[in-house]
């Protein structure tokens, strides 16, 4: 049986968005009910391709495409979404005097380019504070260790927890329900239809949801191997561990898609998958068809750019 390619995605507002080798696409629902659709191709370069393919390294640089690739998404998602598409023409001709709109665009690519990195040295530092503030409590090494990875587990599970509570997180979830949904079904060989893909998990083992957990999860054992006192080498110790957590963290989450079919090792990759419990919701059946649509658009786009690449090399 042909091996089938590896797709991904994420939500967006409103949307969904699906990415292959050489495209990205992204469909959202606009304000009268339309889809729209949008591209950004991705352009590979020489030196990323190497890196790509050095273990621990590879992580890191997808975590950087993937979080510029996603700001043009989410960028696009956000000006458009609650705008009637009869408006298009003139909000674009308004867009340069519209100052909020721009903050909120402003805003919307600072938090896709920087909250990943950003929120990664807060995960770090904030619960690095509190167990020392708590080490008359807990003095020893070991204990402090083991405090830092609980408190970093309980603002993990905690943030996510609040903030799906809002109407417009759970509409996200929802589509990041359906996204998992669609490749699933895909990945099963299944026709794209709303029946089939409701019918599938809405949990995935590549999920960055799982990986973040992961990243959690490994740094407790990394802290192990460097020194807890003095105080400021261990902040020092705890940033300078990042790109190392984030390298090992891409590989383990690699591994547990690979072994999700090995009955002895799938239960590798299920601290993931409880995570996703709480970023993903089950979509309703208008927002499996706009995971469909961005999938079905990304994967004609997909054949495109082959078969152009084909054509070139025959030439």
């Amino acid at each position: 049986m042909k091996k089938l390619p590896v797709y991904g995605g994420q939500a967006v507002i409103e949307g969904v968005m699906m990415g292959g080798k050489h495209t990205t696409v992204t469909a959202i629902r606009r304000k009268d009910g339309s889809l729209e659709y949008y591209e950004v191709k991705k352009e590979p370069t020489p030196v990323l391709n190497k890196l790509k393919k050095i273990p621990f390294v590879r992580g890191i640089i997808g975590i950087i495409e993937s979080s510029i690739v996603g700001t043009k998404h989410l960028n696009f998602a956000s000006e458009k979404y609650d705008v009637d598409p009869a408006d298009d023409a003139a909000n674009e001709a308004q867009e340069t005097e519209e100052k909020g709109k721009w903050a909120m665009i402003l805003g919307v690519s600072v938090i896709a380019v920087l909250s990943f990195l950003f929120g990664k040295f807060v995960l770090t530092l904030v619960p690095t504070l509190l167990a020392e503030a708590l080490s008359f409590l807990f003095p020893g090494d070991v204990a402090q260790i083991l405090l830092e990875g609980l408190f970093k587990l309980l603002f993990i599970f905690g943030y996510i927890y609040f903030i799906s509570l809002t109407p417009m997180v759970k509409r996200l979830f929802q589509y990041h329900g359906a996204e998992h949904k669609v490749i699933n079904t895909f990945e099963v060989r299944e026709a794209l239809t709303v029946q089939n893909v409701k019918a599938q998990s809405r949990l995935h083992y590549r999920c960055g949801s799982s990986f973040i957990l992961f990243t959690a999860i490994i740094s407790i054992f990394l802290y192990f191997l460097v020194p807890v006192h003095p105080f400021w080498l261990r902040l020092v110790s705890r940033i300078l561990l990042i790109p190392v957590d984030l390298g090992i963290a891409y590989e383990v989450l690699q591994l547990t898609n690979k072994c999700r079919h090995i009955p002895v090792l799938r239960w590798l990759g299920y601290p993931g998958l409880w995570l996703q419990l709480l970023t993903t919701k089950e979509p309703k059946a208008d927002q499996i068809e706009v995971a469909i649509a961005a999938f079905n658009e990304m994967k004609d786009r997909e054949a495109r750019y082959i078969a152009s690449e084909k054509q070139t090399v025959v030439s």
